[in-house]
């Protein structure tokens, strides 16, 4: 998708065209601000990959570290995931403590602004300019128009650009949603209408069906079936590492996760008579570094809390508090038992020294 929209000239129109709405000192601002947006029924991965066009052509086209531009958005989807709904891990964690996921929401958008505003956009800031990351070349490659792939040389309309990047946005978000109304019991999760709709909304559907779309609009209208074959081998083969290394980095998780280092770090937490918004922090926190998965550190230590938050019988707003807390634990430190580290590590050409600093 990034390949075609980079070579038919879509990329740029989208980047004049923001540009052209917020400038381009705001640049930074308005790509947080639309992750910020796009990232609430959106997972962090497939966010950022939906999003990697955009950012990389911003980039290209303003010059600078690549982090002043990268940091905004993965932010905002990283903060996003971890502490809205209805992402599931605050779901399940609101869930498990009986809280109520209206007020979870209402508590969490203030914070996750807050804390996007301080820990990505201002951040960015500082970090860009200590920090040089040159614009990575494995995705686009050098910057190229449409003439050796065989184009006609027109650019597609704004509309149709917008529309290819929210068409797996909205996908996508059908899935998530259908998931948080079915634990809700507001829909049958067992419904074939509803099971179809989610199938279209997995990730790697969803994305299909859009390079498909984009195959279809951007690439056949201006280029043979040759041509567009061309660019769909060349964006495939430096894309099938970067799948390979964050697969891993994930499964890495896993193990950890299962070989019962959760249960280990509980028990030993258990006496330290911490209050009790500190201690969903704390296990939180350690159980993320332990094993790489914000949703599963924060379901986790959820769930070792539910009998304490009903024993103390908190108010929803109580419980909304430390479903943030706990959700802000989890978020911390990814390193390299995260898929996510991985991730940003390799779209945006950096190395594991130069990731882990930033």
């Amino acid at each position: 998708l990034g390949r075609l929209l980079e070579v038919t000239g879509g990329a740029q129109v989208l980047a004049d065209t923001l540009i052209g709405r917020f400038g381009a000192r705001r640049a930074p601002v308005a790509l947080g601000v639309a992750a910020l947006l796009f990232g609430l029924p959106i997972f962090f991965d497939a966010g950022l990959v939906v999003f990697l066009p955009l950012i990389l052509t911003v980039a290209r086209r303003f010059g600078g570290s690549l982090l002043w531009y990268a940091l905004p958005a993965a932010g905002a989807f990283g903060v996003t995931h971890a502490l809205l709904p209805p992402h599931p891990g605050p779901v399940a964690a609101t869930e498990a403590l009986e809280g109520d996921i209206g007020v979870t929401l209402l508590v969490g958008v203030p914070v996750t602004v807050v804390a996007w505003y301080v820990g990505a956009l201002l951040l960015s800031r500082v970090l860009g300019a200590r920090i040089h990351v040159d614009l990575p070349t494995v995705l686009f490659g050098e910057l190229r128009d449409g003439r050796g792939a065989g184009l006609d040389g027109r650019p597609p309309h704004f509309g149709t650009v917008l529309g290819l990047l929210l068409l797996p946005l909205v996908l996508i978000s059908c899935d998530t949603v259908l998931d948080t109304l079915a634990t809700g019991g507001a829909v049958d999760g067992d419904a074939t209408w509803v099971a179809f709709l989610r199938l279209l909304g997995s990730t790697p559907v969803a994305l299909l069906l859009t390079v498909l779309v984009a195959v279809a609009v951007l690439g056949r209208p201006r280029a043979s079936v040759a041509g567009v074959t061309r660019l769909v081998d060349e964006a495939l083969a430096p894309v099938c590492s970067i799948i390979l290394i964050t697969g891993a980095g994930g499964m890495f998780g896993g193990v950890l996760e299962l070989s019962g280092i959760g249960s280990a770090l509980t028990a030993s937490l258990s006496g330290l008579g911490m209050s009790l918004v500190v201690q969903a922090f704390v296990i939180a926190a350690l159980l993320r570094v332990a094993q790489g998965s914000v949703t599963v550190a924060t379901t986790t230590t959820s769930g070792l809390l539910a009998l304490t938050v009903e024993k103390a019988q908190l108010g929803d707003v109580q419980v909304a508090l430390l479903v943030v807390a706990v959700a802000a634990g989890a978020t911390v430190l990814s390193h390299v038992n995260d898929s996510g580290f991985w991730l940003v590590s390799r779209f945006f050409g950096m190395d594991e020294r130069t990731t882990l600093r930033t």
